[in-house]
C-alpha cells in the first residue's frame, strides 16, 4: 500500500463499492460494547504516569514504597494511579505481611507493554 500524500488528504479519489469487503469485516468486528472496552483500557494505559508504573512492574513485581522510590513520587500519588490500574484490570495486587506487591495482571498486559515500547523505539 503506497503513502499516502498531503495532496491526497486520504480521501478516495473515486467512489468505489465493494459490498463483500464491507460485510466480511463488518461481521468481523468485536460488539460495540467490546469496542468500547478496548477503548477504555487504551484510555487508561495512556497516562504518562501510568506507564511509568507499569514499565516498572514489567521488570519486576514491586510494592508501593518500591515504586515511589523508583519513581521519585509521593505515595498517595503512586496509590492513586494503583487503584485506576487494579480497577482496570492492568494490574494485580496481593498482600505480603504488612505490604502490598503489585505485578501486572497477565501476559497479556506484559505483552502490551514490550509490543509498545518496542514499536516507539523504531525508527
Amino acid at each position: 500500500m503506497a503513502p499516502i500524500s498531503k495532496k491526497d488528504d486520504g480521501l478516495c479519489q473515486q467512489t468505489c463499492d465493494h459490498p463483500d469487503v464491507v460485510e466480511s469485516v463488518r461481521q468481523a468486528m468485536p460488539d460495540e460494547n467490546q469496542q468500547q472496552e478496548l477503548a477504555q483500557l487504551f484510555k487508561v494505559l495512556g497516562d504518562h504516569t501510568r506507564v511509568r508504573i507499569l514499565n516498572a512492574l514489567y521488570r519486576s513485581e514491586l510494592c508501593v514504597c518500591d515504586l515511589t522510590s523508583i519513581l521519585a513520587m509521593n505515595q498517595s500519588a503512586v496509590s492513586h494511579q494503583l487503584r485506576v490500574l487494579r480497577d482496570a484490570r492492568i494490574v494485580r495486587s496481593k498482600k505480603q505481611g504488612k505490604n502490598v506487591l503489585y505485578a501486572l495482571d497477565d501476559s497479556h498486559i506484559a505483552e502490551l507493554i514490550k509490543i509498545g515500547f518496542e514499536h516507539v523505539q523504531e525508527r
